[in-house]
């Protein structure tokens, strides 16, 4: 599978995982529910142009990039949490903890990706 496409779906699995993710904090109550929250939409809308618009570019790369960085910080941040524990043994604990092993990741191997990508691009 060429790596374009391989980073495009990881991408997108990335973005719908964390949705899952930020919905489940709100959910939980970690989050507060309000219009700070949108703040998740306008992130969402540029990643998913980068993925989907600018890919095989370099601004295209760079914002997939980011975002990945993101998303792989965010199960190093919940793990790093003092409730943790406690969110795990809870009712819905297993999909909290699945999202962020998932999230992880994902956003890792993309991150992986756009490097690669970048690197083909310099050398070309």
């Amino acid at each position: 599978m060429k790596q374009t496409v391989t980073l495009t779906i990881t991408s997108l699995l990335t973005m719908l995982l964390a949705s899952f993710h930020v919905t489940d904090d709100i959910v939980r109550g970690m989050e507060p529910a309000g219009l700070s929250n949108l703040t998740m939409v306008p992130i969402l809308v540029v990643w998913l142009y980068a993925t989907l618009v600018l890919a095989e570019r370099r601004s295209g790369y760079v914002i997939l990039l980011l975002g990945s960085l993101l998303g792989a910080a965010v199960p190093v941040l919940h793990f790093k949490g003092k409730h943790i524990t406690e969110i795990a043994a809870s009712s819905g604990g297993f999909f909290f903890i699945w999202t962020l092993f998932a999230v992880g990741v994902t956003a890792l191997f993309s991150l992986i990706l756009s490097v690669q990508g970048l690197w083909r691009l310099r050398r070309r």
